[in-house]
């Protein structure tokens, strides 16, 4: 037939209408009227809930012991009288942690070299940038960032504080590339799911580069970790540990490793250790702090950053709490299990002009563990596992 019925007529609208559609830019992304392509990679808008989860109040959801012990240290806590939590902060923050647009090419995120099932760590000895390089070091977990005294964060404590810190990553030439600031807060102010999100959290829809760190840090700090088995077991004596756990955490006391992972004032045998990193933190006190690792470091750790030789080979001390988790461990990743770790300080410990007081009598010999010590620390370790944080939705992604 030479003449389209009206049936086929119908049929060809909707086909155009279909092919339009699919033309638009990606929800979350502003059309221009230039014709360009949406971002390769980009998410869609956020799933977000009617009511906002309670980030106001993670920092009070904690074993009495750990609130008596941090009212005792109120110094602890590093969150600044102008950037407090708030739950549309940190709403907003979790938004730009996950969000991949945070990247010059829309592949990489925060959450990207920090995974909520591996305690905020991401399983690999060095993370995989935006080009695919290798970033420098391992990603250390953001768990429990808000209680470091120091405030001082990275492996070699060059950012001064959380605020600083989170938008070194994205400028990183190999992490996750941004050219500038500024070309980020035009990126994010072309989404639109930002634009109430800002209003809700600072008044106004502004997006701005202080702004993008407060909320960041603002999530960070509102990830708390205690809720563990050990936790649980400090209101009663650890009666709920085995007898093989208990003899653990007293090798860990007997042989000072409580003093570099816990406060000093608990670090003691007999006492209970908060598990909270409070008064070593990797910079050199004079007492050393090399972990034996190499007798000459080719990556300096702190040293690099304050050129002083009592620092070189010296890095930020991690927390201990969900460390079965957050495998590979040290600054490089270099030992893929905590049976690999254990090891080093059993038979492993190298001489350095910087090593720390517990450990420069065993540099060559080792700390004595027996097959049986071994296991019964791990065993004990494995108690510092927080199940509820890698499962709790409001440090989940919100792109899923």
């Amino acid at each position: 037939m030479r003449y389209l019925t009206l049936s086929s007529l119908f049929l060809l609208f909707l086909l155009f209408a279909c092919k339009k559609d699919n033309a638009d830019p990606i929800p979350g992304h502003n059309g221009n009227g230039q014709g360009q392509e949406p971002p390769a990679n980009t998410p869609g808008a956020p799933q977000l809930p009617a009511a906002l989860y309670d980030y106001v109040g993670t920092g009070n959801n904690m074993p009495p012991y750990i609130k008596t012990f941090l009212a005792s240290r109120t110094d602890l806590d590093n969150t600044p009288t102008g950037n407090p939590i708030t739950n549309a902060g940190a709403t907003l923050g979790r938004v730009l942690f996950y969000d991949k647009n945070m990247s010059i090419n829309n592949t990489r995120s925060c959450a990207s070299c920090h995974h909520q099932d591996k305690a905020f760590t991401d399983g690999m000895a060095r993370s995989s940038g935006f080009d695919n390089q290798l970033t420098r070091r391992n990603a250390m977990s953001v768990v429990n960032q808000r209680f470091f005294g120091p405030k001082a964060m990275f492996w070699d404590m060059r950012a001064a504080d959380l605020e600083t810190q989170t938008l070194m990553p994205i400028l990183d030439h190999i992490e996750m590339g941004m050219p500038s600031l500024t070309a980020l807060e035009t990126k994010l102010t072309g989404i639109t799911y930002y634009a109430p999100l800002f209003k809700a959290a600072f008044g106004d829809e502004k997006v701005t580069s202080p702004r993008i760190a407060n909320a960041l840090s603002q999530f960070i700090r509102s990830i708390v970790s205690f809720q563990s088995k050990y936790d649980q077991g400090l209101a009663g004596n650890l009666s709920n540990l085995t007898a093989d756990e208990k003899n653990g955490l007293r090798l860990l006391q007997v042989n000072f490793c409580t003093e570099c992972h816990s406060d000093l004032s608990t670090t003691q045998y007999g006492k209970l250790p908060s598990f909270l990193i409070a008064d070593n933190t990797g910079i050199n006190t004079g007492f050393g702090s090399n972990n034996g690792l190499e007798a000459d470091y080719t990556d300096k750790g702190i040293g690099e950053i304050t050129h002083k030789p009592a620092d070189q080979g010296t890095f930020k001390i991690p927390s201990l709490r969900n460390v079965a988790l957050t495998a590979p461990y040290m600054h490089d990743g270099r030992f893929a299990t905590l049976e690999d770790v254990l090891e080093h300080y059993n038979h492993g410990i190298k001489g350095n002009p910087n090593i720390g007081i517990q450990l420069a009598s065993r540099a060559g010999s080792g700390v004595p563990l027996t097959t049986k010590d071994k296991s019964d620390i791990i065993a004990f370790l494995k108690t510092l596992t927080d199940e509820q944080l890698v499962k709790d939705p409001k440090y989940a992604d919100p792109f899923k």
